[in-house]
């Protein structure tokens, strides 16, 4: 509860038009549609089915069956996701859309998961610690938050400067497959991504130093306040049901989802009836 408490409170100064009743009753929207990763598991991808699915895409739909939309699913390039959006082809880019950085770039939801950017490396390459990276191949995804992190300006970028290279690909699927290959020696990505690589596969681990913390959200074009209230309002919704929590079990991501309490929280911290570091307070003292 501590975790989605302070997680909580990082989000709340995001609802002051939905508290201040500004989201319009008369919903004519029919069709919601998202843009997404297609490669980039558990949070959107294709199953053995041929089926796009993921963590995201059902959090979608369930979003979706609350207000009476059709959820379109539409996979993009990711370094094309800011056309995409801009020219109207998607209503949302939501797919371990990281917002830290961004904040100006994009209208935010609510951020729903901690996550980390992180190594993943081959047992086998004796590398053990971020040092252990110097003058080594290091892959990422075209456009994504770790590739920004490791060749910014950010706290990174010193480190991503003492690699041997840092190869770009349009996946992570495709850049694991050059790592399991012994292409590249190690791969930059989301914690939530690394897992799901590794997790039945031996051979295979992340470091223990993560490279940064940052939280993920829906990212709406600029100025698109009203889609957005709208989504943030059913997805407070959707943890008060508990769909949100069963949802993050079914894809083991408990422990990184950080959307918590009650819509009747949020108003009360962004009113200022009560904060959550009272909540939090008066919950350690019970």
């Amino acid at each position: 509860m501590k975790k989605r408490t302070l997680c909580l409170a990082a989000a709340v100064a995001m609802t002051a038009s939905l508290v201040a009743g500004t989201v319009s009753m008369a919903d004519e929207r029919t069709t919601f549609t998202v843009g997404f990763d297609a490669e980039y598991p558990p949070y959107g991808y294709m199953d053995e089915n041929g089926e796009y699915t993921g963590f995201d895409l059902e959090l979608a739909q369930a979003v979706c069956d609350l207000r009476g939309w059709e959820l379109v699913k539409t996979p993009i390039a990711w370094d094309s996701k800011d056309m995409e959006l801009n020219s109207g082809a998607i209503d949302c880019i939501w797919n371990g859309f990281t917002m830290n950085g961004r904040e100006d770039e994009y209208t935010w939801s609510l951020p729903y998961v901690d996550n980390s950017q992180v190594i993943e490396v081959a047992d086998a390459s004796g590398i053990t610690d971020l040092a252990g990276l110097a003058g080594k191949t290091v892959a990422a995804q075209a456009a994504s938050a770790a590739l920004e992190l490791l060749t910014g300006e950010g706290d990174q970028a010193d480190l991503g400067a003492t690699f041997g290279a840092i190869q770009e690909f349009p996946d992570y699927n495709t850049a694991f497959a050059e790592l399991q290959a012994g292409s590249v020696d190690a791969v930059a990505m989301d914690i939530g991504v690394a897992q799901y690589q590794i997790r039945d596969k031996e051979g295979f681990s992340i470091l223990d130093e993560a490279l940064n913390s940052e939280q993920y959200a829906i990212g709406f074009a600029l100025g698109n306040e009203e889609l957005r209230d709208q989504v943030n309002e059913s997805l407070m919704e959707l943890v008060d049901n508990g769909t949100f929590y069963d949802l993050a079990e079914k894809y083991e991501l408990t422990d990184m989802v950080c959307l918590g309490g009650s819509a009747e929280e949020a108003v009360e911290a962004e009113t200022g009836d009560v904060t959550p570091a009272e909540t939090e307070t008066e919950a350690a003292a019970e």
